[in-house]
């Protein structure tokens, strides 16, 4: 029994109880959330690790971190010191999105060495396979992709992005309305030439039953990905979008009455006048099932400070609904990450995930606000180090200073204004 079963059947799960205790909720708000579809818990039943998390509505926001190798950086070495600093700066999950060198020893590392769930992107195998064997992606075949999918979700992958919600009418409807940016989706753009090329429908789509049963018997929560989503805030919100959008939420309903976990993969490129209704939509449309966001990018125009644009879109994203918050690099759209990168990524991206919170109105957040506001008024360096959410950035920053170990939201000095007012009001 999985863990929507589970829920369904009344049923109260050892990971619904550790979520329930980390989110400071009542457990049956959790179960139930899980037999609605509106909360998913990834921790896929052959694979144990020390570190849970629960996404969806009424939960803290989480962040996820992208790690793998690519034929022009096959660096397994790197990877492990990325996927370690990224848990070290406090991401909830990672994907792994190798394209290069030797992705089932990647894989295979990944699961062994992570404490948090992991996540895939099987077509990018699949299709890098095909070139390997068959010389283009469009050789692949419909069992080349399940097999893929099946041996990712058997080595232990807790979620998986699959890009089931394209299908001929969408890329219709693209060539007949036009973009800007036309397909910028890996995985999207794998599978539109292949269906081009091959003038047949996308097997993720023509066979997602097949693709259900893989995910049930592994307890996988299916992750649909946004194969159409738009990559530039030029084409937010077109008919090709808002066409997708609704193809998966007819794979979402199926996917819930087959009793399959699922959240839904939202655009990348999003201006902030779009957002709410970007969440809007996809909560009507998609059952209420959670909603993983690939940014929101808020400009198109600052490449190598993403992280900031992306930051800036996800708080709003947050605010407005989103579950589940895909972390942007400064290298987004340069280049591979490098470790310092990824830190910089998780710790950006948990910040937005901060600000959202709050606005949502998670207790235990506010509390942690207050915590470090009254900490800064009685300059408890050690109080504001255990609240902040990059620690190791305080005290860097502190080292040197003319009162290391007083700290306050200013600077410190002896006519900090803080200070001042604080012997007016009684408080220092």
């Amino acid at each position: 029994m999985n863990q929507i079963e589970a829920a369904r059947a009344g049923k109260v799960t050892e990971e619904m109880e550790i979520v329930a205790l980390q989110e400071q909720v009542e457990v049956e708000f959790i179960r139930k959330g899980v037999a609605e579809g509106r909360i998913v818990i990834p921790k896929n039943r052959v694979r144990n690790r020390s570190k849970l998390c629960g996404i969806g509505a009424g939960l803290d926001i989480k962040v996820n971190a992208l790690i793998g190798t690519s034929s022009d950086r096959d660096q397994m070495d790197m990877e492990m010191k990325k996927l370690r600093i990224a848990e070290e700066a406090g991401c909830h999950s990672f994907m792994d999105l190798s394209t290069g060198g030797d992705i089932d020893g990647m894989r295979k590392q990944t699961l062994s060495l992570a404490n948090v769930a992991v996540g895939s992107v099987p077509v990018y195998q699949a299709g890098v396979e095909a070139i390997d064997k068959k010389g283009s992606i469009v050789g692949m075949t419909s069992d080349d992709l399940f097999e893929t999918i099946e041996k990712q979700a058997a080595d232990g992958m807790d979620f998986m992005a699959v890009h089931c919600a394209l299908n001929f009418d969408i890329i219709n409807t693209l060539q007949k309305t036009g973009r800007v940016t036309d397909v910028v989706s890996r995985g999207g753009s794998f599978l539109t030439g292949w269906m081009l090329q091959n003038q047949k429908e996308n097997p993720l789509y023509e066979e997602f039953d097949r693709l259900l049963k893989i995910m049930k018997a592994y307890d996988v929560v299916l992750s649909i990905g946004d194969a159409i989503r738009p990559g530039s805030t030029a084409d937010s919100l077109d008919q090709s979008q808002i066409k997708g959008l609704m193809v998966a939420g007819d794979l979402v309903k199926r996917a819930l009455a087959a009793g399959v976990q699922v959240m839904i993969e939202g655009p990348g490129h999003v201006p902030l006048n779009h957002v709410k209704t970007t969440m809007q939509l996809q909560k009507r449309l998609c059952h209420n099932v959670p909603y993983y966001i690939l940014g929101f990018l808020a400009t198109d125009i600052a490449p190598g400070y993403d992280n900031i644009t992306g930051a800036i879109g996800g708080a709003f994203a947050g605010m407005h609904g989103a579950d589940f918050l895909c972390y942007l690099t400064p290298a987004e759209h340069l280049g591979l990450p490098n470790e310092d990168d990824v830190r910089t990524g998780v710790i950006s991206t948990r910040i937005a995930a901060q600000a959202a919170n709050i606005a949502r109105k998670r207790g235990h957040v506010i509390n942690n606000e207050l915590q470090m506001a009254k900490a800064r008024v009685e300059m408890n360096l050690e109080k504001q180090l255990q609240t902040a959410i990059h620690p190791e950035i305080l005290k860097q920053a502190m080292k040197g200073q003319k009162n290391e170990d007083q700290h306050c939201s200013a600077c410190g000095d002896d006519d900090c204004a803080m200070q001042v007012a604080a012997k007016y009001f009684g408080i220092a």
